[in-house]
């Protein structure tokens, strides 16, 4: 690939994920402090990207896959996406502001895997050119937070009035883009061509039904932790949280240095239990830290996201392609992203808010806080169970053998969190 290329597609990749990081991760802190939304209503509210990760498939699979050109139809999604968060950020009602949200998350969701579809559409060979490519996303996420958290705007509508700028910016960036015509195909779209049969056949497999349960109920306790770090993080004291939480992600480009070694040392089971303990670990520090001489808590539970996502999810990626098919492996890798990141976090979301206002405490200031440390023992609690569950029931008899050369270029195709 020519270095111009690789520059587009990298710009591409950085605002993509500049644009969610910058208006995510803070969304709970404004709506918690000058809109005084509940916790209920939080939870909600961050879960509408899960909403949009349900959907996503079938958009994708039925726009961008057979009618229009992927550039074209990214334009049309940050456009329509920069005038959906610009107004929502002005809103003091939630059923006018989630409405709008949830619009744009059904507009945001399905492109991240259409700008996956378009790098890989330019490159003569994706397992050694997307990885150097993608990282720029994480880098664009990390950017957005260190920003936002060196302005001290967290609790304020500026994260969203920025995103929807860069939402703009990438709107039109898009149209630049290289032409990436839709595939041409003219058969009418099933569920079974989003979700062939066969993928579904895969998880009547016992461990792979138990690594889909695992799956499904750890994202539950993990969405506690999207939702809300932010808000508990500035509710306790702690200055420049947003920058500080970009920890999370660089954490994460360490883990997928790790995860060839570990994997060799340890095989898939307790790769994955690993993955589950940190997430106990991570509830615990949020526990029982502070911001004061306990901050090497809260620190450990902000370094601990790398391990939790690239030991549970990048290693479960790559057991879904040692069980596949060949044919079968995109298949099977969107519907584990359908039951997680879709049903999973929905879950998640409106538990989490519900859990969160239950430990409501009374308003301070015109904002409402509450009793965290029972809010990430509930967390840690739920999690514990997971990792019981399936340390106890899942069972892999097949001989794990070393990374093969698409298990390794599956640690460039993840996606950091």
């Amino acid at each position: 690939m020519k270095l111009q290329m690789r520059t587009r597609l990298s710009a591409m990749m950085f605002l993509e994920y500049f644009i969610w990081g910058a208006w995510y991760v803070t969304l709970g802190t404004w709506l918690s402090g000058p809109l005084h939304f509940s916790g209920q209503q939080i939870g909600l509210a961050a879960g509408a990207t899960a909403v949009g990760a349900i959907l996503a498939p079938f958009f994708v699979g039925l726009i961008a896959d057979r009618l229009f050109a992927t550039q074209k139809v990214l334009a049309l999604l940050h456009l329509l996406g920069a005038a959906l968060l610009f107004a929502a950020s002005s809103q003091t009602s939630f059923a006018i502001f989630y409405s709008l949200l949830l619009l744009y998350c059904l507009c945001f969701m399905p492109t991240l895997a259409l700008t996956n579809s378009l790098a890989f559409r330019q490159m003569s060979d994706p397992t050694e050119e997307f990885g150097a490519i993608r990282v720029l996303g994480t880098a664009g996420w990390i950017v957005a937070g260190l920003l936002i958290g060196s302005m001290k705007v967290e609790a304020t509508a500026m994260p969203m009035k920025l995103a929807a700028l860069s939402s703009l910016i990438m709107g039109l960036y898009c149209l630049t883009l290289p032409s990436t015509p839709p595939l041409g195909r003219t058969d009418r779209m099933s569920v079974g061509d989003i979700f062939p049969r066969e993928a579904i056949a895969l998880i009547k497999e016992r461990s792979m039904l138990i690594f889909v349960i695992a799956s499904f109920l750890i994202c539950i306790p993990l969405q506690f932790y999207y939702a809300f770090t932010n808000l508990f993080l500035n509710q306790v004291g702690v200055q420049n949280a947003a920058g500080k939480m970009t920890g999370g992600q660089m954490s994460e480009l360490l883990g997928m240095v790790l995860i060839p070694l570990f994997f060799r040392r340890l095989g898939v089971k307790y790769m994955l239990v690993a993955g589950m303990a940190a997430w106990v670990l991570r509830y615990l520090f949020f526990a029982y830290g502070n911001a004061g001489s306990g901050m090497w808590m809260f620190w450990g539970g902000i370094l601990l996201h790398g391990i939790c996502y690239d030991f549970f999810f990048v290693t479960g990626q790559i057991y879904i392609d040692q069980k596949a098919n060949v044919g079968l492996r995109a298949a099977a890798q969107g519907l584990i992203t359908f039951i997680t990141y879709g049903l999973g976090m929905f879950v998640g979301a409106w538990l989490s808010g519900f859990v969160v206002e239950h430990y409501a405490l009374a308003a301070a200031r015109g904002s409402a806080t509450y009793e965290w440390r029972s809010i990430w023992l509930f967390s840690s609690i739920i999690s514990a169970f997971v990792l019981l569950f399936f340390l106890f029931s899942f069972s892999e008899k097949k001989r794990q053998v070393k990374l093969s050369e698409q298990d390794e270029a599956q640690l460039d195709r993840a996606v950091p969190q």
